[in-house]
């Protein structure tokens, strides 16, 4: 069992095609996880992950903040306490649209590189 708080660990800032977006990987294979990797996200006002799509899903959860899930069908908006859940092969994009930080948590499949 592994109990750590999400400060211990180090924010990488997200680089390509992101702006104002970091992550902290939270529990991985490094962790000895088989099966998920949960993944903290922190987006500055304004701050956007790159618009990208990939196999796997993503299942999130919104702990604090507003904005918006871009895809090929447009904005669809979230607020804190809200669930998303983005299946494999969809165009996503999470942008911060209120004047907070946005945080949220992300699970993917482990066998799949980290990837937002």
């Amino acid at each position: 069992m592994i109990i750590r708080h999400y400060t211990d660990i180090p924010a990488a800032t997200v680089e390509a095609g992101a702006e104002g977006t970091t992550i902290r990987e939270m529990i991985t294979v490094r962790e000895g996880a088989p099966t998920f990797a949960m993944r903290l996200f922190e987006l500055a006002p304004g701050g956007h992950t790159p618009f990208h799509a990939h196999p796997w899903e993503h299942e999130v959860f919104i702990l604090e903040g507003a904005g918006a899930v871009n895809s090929e069908q447009g904005p669809q908006p979230f607020k804190a306490g809200d669930a998303v859940f983005i299946p494999g092969d969809e165009k996503h994009q999470f942008t911060n649209g209120g004047s907070g930080v946005l945080k949220f948590i992300c699970v993917i499949p482990v066998q799949n590189p980290c990837d937002v």
